[in-house]
C-alpha cells in the first residue's frame, strides 16, 4: 500500500475521530460512559465510511506447492500381445499407478494408444496399428507448459505414422523408454512391405512390388509364390545370407477379366522359423474395363492446377491430363470431363466444341477470368465483370445433398481470391458452399453444382484452392480428405445417369487394418437430401451364411456406417430403408485379412533407446523397470515448485467492511432508543 493511500488513511481516521467526539463529546445529558461508547460506534461507522470513499486495495498472497506431472503412455496395440508382455505391461501400470512414492512426487495420468491417443487407462491390446509419433506429439502439446516426463511402455514396433525417432528433436518433454520383449535374434523371414495398384484395367498387366527381408546367419534358397484360389500365378527362387538378407521382387501379373481378384504372396518358412506370420501377405486388386479420364485446361500456370491433378490422380480410377485450350480441341473425345481454369478469350472454341459433344464442365474462375466472354459463352451462370479483388472464405451448406462427401473443416480453410461481385446462377443448381468476407456469412455463392439438359456442371468462383490442399494436410497429416472430396465431385460431374433415390458408395475390398465404411444417400421424392430416413445394412458372410445388420448414421448430408468389426471374409450386403420397401441397394464386398501388427518378432530397441536418449532420459527393459522409479524420483528436474499468487482486492469487494458499517449504525440506534436518548 503506497504512502499516499496511507496518509489518506491517517487523515479519515483524524477526521472521523473529530466528527464523533464534536456529536457526542460535549452533551452533558450523556453520561462519560455513554459518550464514549457512542463516539466509539460513530467513529467505527465514519472511518468506515471514509474507507469506502478513498477503496484502497489490499494485497494478499497465496501459496500452493505444485507437483510435476508424470504420463504413462501405454502401447495398447495387438503387437504387445503376440510378444506375450501384455500381463507384463498390466502389472507394471498397476504397479506404478499404486507406488506412494510416486504419487507423492507426481501427479500422475495414465493413456493408453494405438491408432491414437486414448485417455482411458483400460488396456485389451487389441489395437490394429500403432502410431507413436502421433500419441507423443499429442502429449508433448497437452504438457508444453508443465513438467511433465513421458513415460513410454511399448515395443517400439510402429506401423502408421512419421517415424518417432525423428520426432524427439521437437519435443520438450523427456520421454523414458520401457522396452517390451527380448533382443534375441530369430532366424525369420519376412515380407516387409508390398506394393500394388488398388485397380487395374482389363486386359492390362498391373505391377507388384515385393520387399522380402532375412535376419539369420546361415545361407537361405527359400521360394516365392504368389497364389490366387491356391494355384500359383508367379513364382521365384531367392537365396538370401547374413550379408545379402534383403531382395526387392518387381514383377507383373495379368488382369485377364473384370472384377475383384484376391491374391496371397508367400514366402516358403524356414524349419526353425518361430513367427511365419509374416511370411503371408493377401492383397486383392479390382479389374475395370474403363477409367475415369478429366481434361484440365488452362490458358496460365499456377499451383491450383498441380494440386487438382494430384486429387484427381490419386485414384487409380481416374487420370487427368493438363493442355491448352487451342490443344483441347482435339482430345475432347477422349475424356468424360472437362475443367475450364480461369477462362480467357483462348476458350471460345473450345466452348463451342464443348457444347456441341456435350461434355460436362468444371469452371474455376479467379482474378484473371475474362467474365464478359464467359457470360456470354454459357447460360448457367452469370457476373458482372469487375476490376476489383477479394478475398473470399467458404462457408459449407450443410443440407447439400447433390454428392456425398465429408465436413473436412472446410469453414477453417484459407480464403480465396477472385474478382469482386456476386455470381447468379440460371440453372437448377444447389450451392455447396457460401462466401465468408471478413468473418461476415453472406448469401453470395462460392461453389455449386448444377444440371441442365442432362448435363452437369459445377462453377467455384475463386483461386488458390491448393491452399486447401495444403490446410487438410497440415489437420490430418495425408491429402487424403481434400483428394476424397474433389473425386467425389469429379465421380458426380462425370455422369450423367439420372440421380437415384437411393446412392451407395462402397468399395470392392477392404484390409481388416483401415475403417471399413460404406456411405449412402437417401432422397425424398423431390430429390432433396431426406434426413429422417432410417437405412440399414444387411450383410451375409459367404462362408459360413451368418447375417449382420447395423444402421446407418447421419453425418451432415450423407448416411455413414463403420463395419471395421466384421471379421475378415466375403460378403454380400442389402441396404434396405423402413418404410421404403421399393428402395434397395446390394452389393457385394471383400474384407482381406492381414494382422500388421503380428509381423514382429522383436522390440524396436535401437529406436526406443534413440529417443531417449535424445530427450535426455534413459532406457530400460520391462524386466529390470524397477530402477525407473529411482531414476524419476532423484532427478532434480521433477522436484516440486512453490508457487505464489498474489491478488489486489479493492475495499468495496471487501462486504464485511459493509456488514461494520450496518452493525455500528444499528448497535447505536439501538442502545440510544434503549436509554430513551432519542
Amino acid at each position: 500500500m503506497s504512502i499516499e493511500i496511507l496518509l489518506y488513511i491517517f487523515l479519515i481516521g483524524i477526521v472521523a475521530l473529530t466528527l464523533a467526539v464534536l456529536m457526542y463529546g460535549y452533551k452533558e445529558t450523556f453520561s462519560i460512559k455513554n459518550k464514549i461508547l457512542f463516539s466509539s460506534l460513530r467513529f467505527i461507522s465514519l472511518f468506515a465510511i471514509g474507507l469506502l470513499l478513498i477503496n484502497p486495495s489490499l494485497n494478499t498472497t497465496r501459496y500452493t506447492i505444485e507437483k510435476p506431472q508424470l504420463i504413462l503412455a501405454v502401447d495398447n496395440s495387438a503387437s504387445v500381445k503376440h510378444l506375450q508382455q501384455d500381463k507384463a505391461v498390466t502389472s507394471l501400470v498397476e504397479s506404478l499407478k499404486e507406488n506412494s512414492d510416486l504419487n507423492k512426487a507426481f501427479d500422475l495420468s495414465v493413456f493408453s494408444f494405438d491408432t491414437d491417443l486414448n485417455t482411458k487407462d483400460s488396456l485389451v491390446f487389441d489395437g490394429k496399428q500403432t502410431d507413436i509419433s502421433k500419441a507423443l506429439s499429442r502429449l508433448d502439446r497437452l504438457y508444453k507448459n508443465s513438467v511433465a516426463p513421458i513415460v513410454l511402455i511399448s515395443d517400439g514396433n510402429q506401423t502408421l505414422g512419421t517415424d518417432f525417432q525423428f520426432l524427439s528433436k521437437t519435443l520438450k518433454q523427456p520421454v523414458y523408454s520401457v522396452i517390451l520383449g527380448d533382443t534375441i535374434v530369430y532366424s525369420d523371414l519376412k515380407i516387409n512391405q508390398l506394393n500394388v495398384n488398388k485397380y487395374s484395367f482389363l486386359n492390362n498387366k498391373f505391377p507388384v512390388e515385393v520387399i522380402i527381408s532375412y535376419s539369420g546367419k546361415e545361407d537361405v534358397r527359400v521360394q516365392f509364390v504368389v497364389k490366387r484360389n491356391n494355384t500359383i500365378v508367379y513364382k521365384q527362387s531367392l537365396k538370401l545370407s547374413a550379408l545379402n538378407n534383403s531382395q526387392i521382387l518387381s514383377f507383373t501379373l495379368p488382369a485377364s477379366s473384370v472384377g475383384l481378384k484376391q491374391y496371397s504372396a508367400e514366402i516358403q518358412p524356414l524349419a526353425q522359423e518361430k513367427n511365419t506370420s509374416n511370411n503371408i501377405k493377401r492383397f486383392a486388386i479390382e479389374v475395370i474395363d474403363q477409367s475415369t479420364n478429366v481434361l484440365i485446361v488452362s490458358d496460365m500456370s499456377h499451383p491450383d492446377i498441380g494440386a487438382l491433378k494430384k486429387a484427381i490422380n490419386s485414384n487409380e480410377q481416374r487420370s487427368s491430363k493438363v493442355v491448352k485450350p487451342e490443344d483441347a480441341l482435339a482430345l475432347l473425345d477422349d475424356f468424360q470431363l472437362v475443367v475450364l481454369y480461369q477462362p480467357t478469350s483462348r476458350f471460345k472454341d473450345l466452348y463451342d466444341k464443348i457444347k456441341a459433344i456435350g461434355l460436362n464442365t468444371l469452371t474455376i474462375t479467379g482474378t484473371h477470368t475474362d467474365w464478359e466472354l464467359l457470360n456470354a459463352l454459357q447460360k448457367n451462370f452469370y457476373k458482372t465483370p469487375s476490376l476489383e479483388e477479394e478475398e473470399v472464405g467458404p462457408q459449407l451448406n450443410l443440407n447439400y445433398g447433390t454428392f456425398a462427401f465429408e465436413d473436412t473443416g472446410f469453414n477453417n480453410f484459407p480464403p480465396l481470391q477472385t474478382s469482386f461481385g456476386e455470381i447468379t446462377m440460371l440453372s437448377p443448381h444447389e450451392v455447396l458452399f457460401e462466401q465468408v468476407i471478413d468473418g461476415i456469412i453472406t448469401e453470395n455463392t462460392l461453389m455449386a453444382t448444377y444440371e441442365f439438359e442432362n448435363k452437369r456442371g459445377a462453377i467455384l468462383d475463386g483461386q488458390g484452392f491448393w491452399r486447401w490442399r495444403a490446410q487438410s494436410y497440415l489437420e490430418n497429416q495425408d491429402f487424403k480428405a481434400f483428394d476424397n472430396f474433389i473425386g467425389g465431385l469429379v465421380q458426380f460431374l462425370a455422369s450423367n445417369s439420372k440421380k437415384s433415390r437411393l446412392t451407395v458408395s462402397a468399395e470392392p475390398f477392404y484390409y481388416n487394418t483401415s475403417d471399413i465404411k460404406v456411405t449412402a444417400q437417401y432422397f425424398d421424392k423431390n430429390y432433396q437430401f431426406n434426413k429422417k430416413g432410417k437405412l440399414n445394412i444387411s450383410l451375409i458372410n459367404k462362408a459360413d451364411k451368418t447375417k449382420t445388420t447395423v444402421p446407418f448414421l447421419l453425418k451432415n448430408n450423407f448416411y455413414e456406417v463403420n463395419l471395421s468389426n466384421l471379421k475378415s471374409g466375403n460378403y454380400t450386403y442389402k441396404i434396405s430403408i423402413k418404410d421404403e420397401a421399393s428402395f434397395s441397394r446390394s452389393g457385394h464386398l471383400s474384407i482381406i485379412d492381414f494382422n500388421v501388427e503380428q509381423q514382429f518378432l522383436n522390440a524396436n530397441v535401437k529406436k526406443l533407446k534413440a529417443l531417449s536418449e535424445q530427450t535426455k532420459a534413459q532406457h530400460y527393459f520391462i524386466n529390470n523397470s524397477s530402477q525407473l522409479v529411482s531414476t524419476l524420483l532423484n532427478d532434480i528436474r521433477f522436484i516440486p515448485v512453490q508457487k505464489s499468487e498474489q491478488k489486489s482486492v479493492p475495499l468495496l469487494d471487501w462486504k464485511y467492511l459493509l456488514a461494520i458499517i450496518i452493525a455500528a449504525l444499528s448497535a447505536e440506534w439501538f442502545i440510544r432508543k434503549y436509554n430513551g436518548l432519542i
